[in-house]
């Protein structure tokens, strides 16, 4: 096994003591089950991106907060300078979520620290030191998808509660440890009161999660969680413990076409009348 030079550097440091073996390896990091003391962690390596994906993730970044001026123009302009402000920025931006959304009561691994590019967390595991599958990957009963469906909205919410949206949300992120759930891969972390696209994040996330667990419980893909649960965070009455019932009554009364022009008309008379006695007052 090749051992990456930022694992290498935390070898040299004394920050981890042994790299065990890879764990998996993705478009924009790569993960290994390493060893720090007695402990046995995640350290999940991030790779340095091109320039085209930028351009994909810019739907995401949308009302992050950038440290200062300076940055915010550059990651603007897109300058060398800004690319790798934005580059660091995508990857802190995991661990920052993490240590948020566990102080929060979300089911994501503990994280450990950021080290050089490298994020030090816990490993999810099957009880027999292999990583926990995911969940796409388990056989669930009827009742436990339900089960499983439930709690999970739950996590939306305490996500969403704490101002964000994971952006990513699928079987393929959710890891299935004895406890249950835990929610993984974060870099992509939407912020729901800044970001224009928070809602479509929202129904994306909740539909795939719906989509997957409704292979075994079928009544689940009549729900409409991310609907409600957006509705009540909209007026400041979403809650952890706010009880959702996936159903979201549409309003049937059609608008009276009529009324609405009967008022542009009289909005319209209006300025004309006051212009006219603006200019009156002028002439006398």
């Amino acid at each position: 096994m090749r051992i990456p030079l930022e694992l290498q550097t935390l070898l040299e440091d004394g920050i981890i003591d042994q790299v065990l073996r890879q764990l998996k390896s993705g478009k924009e990091a790569s993960v290994y089950v390493v060893r720090c003391g007695a402990e046995v962690r995640c350290a999940k390596v991030y790779k340095d991106m091109a320039q085209r994906s930028f351009q994909q993730r810019a739907q995401y970044q949308e009302g992050r907060k950038v440290r200062g001026s300076r940055q915010a123009r550059a990651m603007a302009r897109s300058t060398r300078y800004g690319r790798k402000e934005q580059e660091a920025a995508w990857k802190n931006t995991e661990v920052d979520v993490l240590y948020r959304l566990v102080a929060a009561g979300v089911r994501v691994p503990q994280p450990f620290g950021f080290f050089s590019g490298v994020l030090l967390m816990e490993l999810i595991s099957d009880g027999q030191g292999n990583s926990a599958p995911r969940l796409g990957e388990v056989a669930l009963s009827p009742q436990q998808a339900i089960d499983v469906h439930l709690f999970l909205i739950g996590q939306v919410v305490r996500m969403l509660c704490s101002g964000l949206i994971h952006g990513d949300l699928s079987e393929f992120n959710v890891l299935v440890d004895a406890q249950g759930p835990v929610i993984i891969d974060f870099p992509q972390a939407v912020n729901a009161a800044g970001n224009n696209n928070a809602l479509a994040m929202l129904e994306r996330d909740v539909g795939n999660i719906t989509e997957t667990l409704g292979h075994f419980a079928p009544e689940l893909l009549a729900t409409r969680y991310a609907a409600e649960m957006w509705e009540l965070f909209g007026k400041g009455e979403l809650t952890p413990e706010t009880r959702l019932s996936g159903i979201v009554v549409e309003d049937e009364i059609a608008p009276d076409v009529g009324e609405v022009v009967h008022a542009i008309d009289d909005a319209r008379e209006e300025a004309v009348r006051r212009q006219l006695g603006r200019e009156a007052a002028q002439a006398g």
